[in-house]
């Protein structure tokens, strides 16, 4: 028998590496061990973990742990076109709990994806102007028995915009909280039409209450519902509160900056995103979004105060503790997307508490978390005026000194974007065919650049915190779009003529003002944008001193479109970034439906992996023993209106 030569295990390990299959080093066990309790991480939306057993050096032997499907997509009747899996599940109770778009809550076992409860509140109707849900809350009963039914609770606000409350053991209805356990939301709002009113973010608790705003279509009429965030018991469900953001009457401080006599029908302005609270201070803090319509104001002349604002409540009244508004009278569909962000920064010398907004418009606002005052200097600088018959434009808006914004904002005839001359050259007859006087400038009959437009900057994916360096870590796109004010009398010809192009233009009929609306990115023929890429990038700013420490592309070309661009050009997303103590970042959202990790410090790719849908949800992670895995799990259903693959898929990665 011939024996073979023993060969050392120095040359099986080199040899190992040379051949792409390094063995992953042994899992430490001990230290630190979290969950992810809410929504965002924590209260304040920090989407920050110090969990630590992925990091820099192991995170390249990151694998798929488990993957299951919610069945969503074989749901009777067949989801729309336009639903979006955005959800981010809450870790309650040794369970990992997260709703679907179709109004069903499911409870997975955390490390084998199992399902050990489902709720299901589906309903047939499927029009509605957003067809997604991004979360749910928990709450405990700390007046009840440690054994009784119903002491922790999940409150999941669906589509049909009801709000229920489940028992977080098994899922079954809590019969005491409203009627039989749930709560409509369509009551007192104003007339609804389809379309017009849903609930696609999380609930807020916050004490003994559970708050929530609203989603609502854009741009169709002046009168749409209210706005109103309102705030029910959590044990009994009635009504605590509510504030509406468009004030009503000449008793609130602010109705004097609605001057038109037509304001009171006005709607919307509404908190579609993900409220924050501090429970020290007893402090909701509320991201809001444009009055109706959009792109006319006409009906709703002043700086609409409230709208487009980051608003500070009493958690126990639902009364104003303070605002700061980051658009004055809004014409851009630039709403305050994303959750307010609470963090602790050292400014000039001393620690201080702040509110973070990240904006549509690429600006990031840094507030004192009591007054809302700037820590960074705002200033009002002029900005371009209207054209437009009955409109009145604010002379001004608001432009933070620190940090400089995130995305660009003036595009140029010589800077358009083409792959060949020829395209190029038709991206720079648009571009100059357009009134283009940089940011706000206003809609007009000739047709704007809007640039960013309204998909621009960050979304209601936030942003996530290091605590340690006190640097906030966001994604954000830049994308160009033009819209064109069309008188009421010439509307609907216009409409009928310009449908079936590719879906990408969009007619909105503004109805009760002189205008329809025509919105549509802007692209050249080969339908790239007219904007050389990056289109997604994914950035590191210092809150400390309002620097951008580093700036780098988010996502790749090759396997969308054979073309021959460079493989990392940064494409448009959705969805937003999870930070750890591992000093890493993930983050899926661009439209590669990949799954990636950032070291924080430097902002290079250290991982990746490709998702079986796209992943336009932000990530979370928890490990549940110290001799246990840390896992980190994310949403793949992909997203209709950005074009990302379709799926119902939840996933979770682990080391091997």
């Amino acid at each position: 028998m011939t024996v073979p030569h023993r060969i050392p295990l120095t040359a099986i390990a080199a040899l190992a590496a040379l051949l792409g299959c390094e063995s992953a080093p042994p899992l430490e066990t001990g230290g630190v061990t979290a969950g992810w309790p809410i929504y965002g991480g924590d209260a304040g939306g920090s989407r920050y973990s110090p969990l630590d057993q992925i990091k820099r050096e192991n995170v390249r032997f990151l694998e798929e742990a488990w993957r299951i499907r919610t069945g969503d997509l074989d749901a009777d009747p067949p989801p729309p076109g336009h639903m979006a899996f955005q959800a981010t599940p809450i870790l309650v109770g040794g369970l990992l709990v997260l709703p679907t778009p179709l109004g069903r809550v499911l409870a997975l076992d955390p490390e084998t994806g199992a399902e050990r409860w489902r709720f299901d509140a589906t309903g047939k109707e499927r029009r509605y102007p957003e067809f997604t849900s991004r979360g749910v809350a928990a709450w405990i009963d700390s007046a009840a028995a440690t054994d009784a039914p119903c002491r922790q609770r999940i409150f999941a606000a669906t589509i049909e915009s009801r709000l229920f409350a489940l028992d977080a053991t098994n899922g079954k209805i809590c019969g005491g909280f409203g009627n039989a356990g749930e709560v409509s939301l369509r009551e007192g709002v104003g007339e609804l039409r389809p379309w017009d009113y849903t609930i696609s973010s999380p609930p807020l608790v916050a004490g003994d209450l559970v708050v929530v705003g609203s989603a609502m279509a854009d741009n169709r009429r002046v009168d749409m519902p209210k706005g109103i965030v309102r705030a029910y018991d959590a044990r009994s469900g009635a009504l605590a509160w509510a504030w509406d953001p468009i004030p009503r009457s000449a008793d609130d401080p602010a109705f004097a900056e609605w001057r038109s006599q037509d304001a009171a029908r006005v709607g919307a302005a509404n908190a579609w995103s993900i409220l924050s609270y501090d429970a020290a201070r007893d402090l909701v803090f509320v991201p809001t979004s444009s009055p109706s319509p959009d792109y006319y104001g006409g009906e709703r002349i002043g700086s609409n105060r409230y709208a487009n604002s980051v608003v500070a409540l009493h958690a126990r009244t639902g009364t104003v503790a303070w605002n700061f508004q980051t658009v004055h009278h809004d014409l851009w569909d630039y709403d305050v997307p994303a959750q307010p962000v609470l963090a602790r920064i050292v400014h000039e010398g001393r620690e201080r508490d702040v509110v973070v907004q990240a904006t549509k418009t690429g600006f990031l606002f840094v507030l004192d978390r009591d007054t809302g005052v700037p820590v960074f200097p705002v200033e009002e600088r002029l900005v371009p005026q209207t054209d437009v018959p009955g409109e009145q434009t604010s002379p001004t808006q608001p432009f933070p000194t620190k940090p400089a914004a995130l995305v660009p904002q003036q595009l140029r005839p010589e800077d358009a974007f083409g792959l060949t001359p020829w395209d190029r050259g038709k991206c720079r007859d648009k571009i100059a065919a357009l009134r283009n006087d940089g940011i706000f400038t206003p809609p007009s009959l000739q047709g704007t650049l809007m640039f960013p437009g309204n998909a621009g900057g960050t979304n209601w994916g936030s942003l996530a915190i290091e605590p340690s360096r006190h640097v906030a870590i966001l994604n954000m796109s830049n994308l160009p779009f033009a819209v064109r004010l069309i008188p009421r009398a010439e509307f609907e010809r216009e409409k009928s003529a310009g449908r079936g192009l590719l879906g990408l233009r969009e007619f909105a009929p503004q109805d009760g003002t002189p205008y329809g609306l025509l919105r549509e990115p802007l692209q050249g023929p080969l339908l790239m944008p007219c904007v050389a890429p990056p289109w997604g990038t994914l950035a590191a700013v210092s809150l400390d001193s309002g620097e951008i420490l580093w700036q780098v592309p988010l996502g790749s070309v090759p396997d969308l479109l054979r073309i021959p661009l460079p493989v990392t050009v940064g494409l448009p997303n959705l969805g937003g970034p999870l930070v750890t103590a591992g000093g890493l970042a993930f983050i899926s959202a661009s439209m590669d439906g990949t799954l990636r990790a950032f070291d924080v410090e430097t902002g290079a790719e250290l991982w990746h992996d490709r998702l079986p849908a796209g992943g336009n949800a932000n990530p979370m992670t928890y490990r549940l023993s110290a001799n246990g895995k840390q896992y980190v799990v994310i949403a793949a259903g992909g997203h209709g209106k950005l074009g990302t693959r379709r799926g119902d898929y939840v996933v979770a990665y682990a080391l091997p």
